[in-house]
């Protein structure tokens, strides 16, 4: 089975059809789905998603163009909520220095709060890094040693990707992988080995060839499967496979 590693289900674009479009997932050969979160107003939608759907489950955590709106109270929150039997990572977190929406210390701060808090509760982590490559992978080596985790949405270089590898991390691939502009991705999907791909859409986001520019979902997952398996030189079903023991394996599932 396929599964989604990291989803937004609880985003507005999906309030017109979210019921129908979870329940035609199994159809799909969508077995599971990790629903990561990014607002504080997030937590509660994934945890009502996780108890009304048995094949989703969720993570708690703050993107870090929200980081500022964090509080010690809201960590208290998040490790309540990390005790919940269907919530399976702090996610998703990390650094942005793209949009700049917060400080780069205010970033760095809740960013290394909220590795600690997983460290502490032996969860994986979700880690969001855009246009932050040295600062990210320096906290990565200073707080999340031997910690379970994924590089979602993956857009550096080779040789990073091979340093993540080697602490043991995953790196997420989605449908960017499918862009004609994709070389550097295509790259990475080359030369790092099978076992440490994970399959993810950070839908609604970033729909695969040919569904680019419009509402992404778990089910066009099959593309970035068939995409990774044409770089790699294996069938569809053996990235299937090993892609879904790699999730298992890092989610505990």
């Amino acid at each position: 089975m396929i599964i989604d590693t990291h989803a937004h289900y609880d985003d507005e674009q999906f309030d017109t059809d979210r019921d129908e479009l979870l329940k035609s997932m199994h159809d799909g050969g969508i077995g599971l789905i990790v629903n990561a979160a990014s607002t504080l107003e997030s937590w509660g939608k994934i945890q009502r998603l996780t108890e009304e759907y048995p094949f989703v489950y969720g993570a708690v955590g703050i993107h870090p163009d929200e980081a500022g709106t964090l509080t010690e109270e809201h960590m208290s929150e998040m490790e309540r909520l990390l005790d919940l039997e269907k919530i399976v990572a702090v996610g998703e977190i990390g650094l942005d220095y793209y949009w700049d929406n917060e400080s780069h210390d205010v970033q760095k701060k809740w960013f290394i709060r909220q590795l600690e808090l997983a460290k502490k509760k032996d969860m994986p982590v979700i880690i969001h890094s855009r246009e932050a490559a040295a600062d990210t992978m320096e906290i990565m080596r200073g707080y999340a040693s031997g910690m379970r985790a994924v590089i979602h949405c993956y857009s550096y270089s080779v040789e990073m990707a091979r340093e993540y590898v080697k602490m043991g991390y995953y790196i997420g691939i989605g449908g960017v992988v499918t862009f004609k502009n994709a070389k550097k991705l295509v790259n990475v999907v080359k030369e790092i080995p099978l076992t440490s791909i994970v399959l993810e859409t950070d839908c609604p986001y970033l729909a695969p060839v040919p569904y680019r520019g419009k509402r992404n979902s778990s089910l066009y997952l099959p593309y970035v499967a068939e995409k990774i398996a044409e770089i790699k030189g294996v069938s569809t079903e053996e990235v299937v496979r090993q892609t879904e023991e790699n999730s298992r394996t890092l989610y505990d599932l």
